[in-house]
């Protein structure tokens, strides 16, 4: 495994990219997959969607504190409900803002064994996986921020 370079998008446009769809998962796929978990971890993220380390295909791996997820090809198949709350993210370092999100996401996707999953998602974690899987359409969460309640000190 090796710490990679998290994507400031003041330098890099390729977070307002859209990811490609992973078609096959190879050895590189797989450390890629294990790069960002350690990265996310390095830097006490809770999430980290591939575009961040300048890679644009749809992985993503979240921890809130209750284990390691890792998702190729994620996808938002059910929504519910509403929550409004603070977010921040690695790629905008020192910049927070009020974002309103789904209360309840279920996600599917594969596992990095190819055996697909879905995840029914509640509060932070419904959260997380709206923000990275946003990452894979090249949206920032700054996009989505409430008007007027973005705090930094220079965005």
């Amino acid at each position: 495994m090796a710490l990679r370079n998290i994507t400031n998008y003041k330098i890099d446009d390729i977070l307002r990219k859209k990811s490609k769809h992973v078609d096959k998962i190879d050895k590189r796929t797989l450390k890629l997959i294990d790069d960002m978990a350690e990265t996310m971890y390095s830097a006490d993220g809770v999430g980290l969607a591939a575009p961040q380390v300048g890679i644009l295909k749809r992985i993503i791996v979240i921890d809130i504190g209750s284990g390691l997820i890792k998702l190729i090809n994620p996808e938002i198949i059910e929504q519910e409900g509403e929550q409004v709350d603070t977010e921040g993210c690695l790629s905008i370092p020192e910049v927070i803002g009020e974002v309103k999100r789904p209360y309840r996401v279920k996600v599917k996707g594969f596992d990095e064994n190819g055996k697909k999953v879905e995840i029914e998602a509640t509060e932070l974690l419904a959260r997380a996986f709206c923000h990275e899987i946003d990452h894979l359409d090249g949206i920032l969460f700054i996009d989505k921020a409430i008007p007027n309640i973005i705090n930094n000190t220079d965005i």
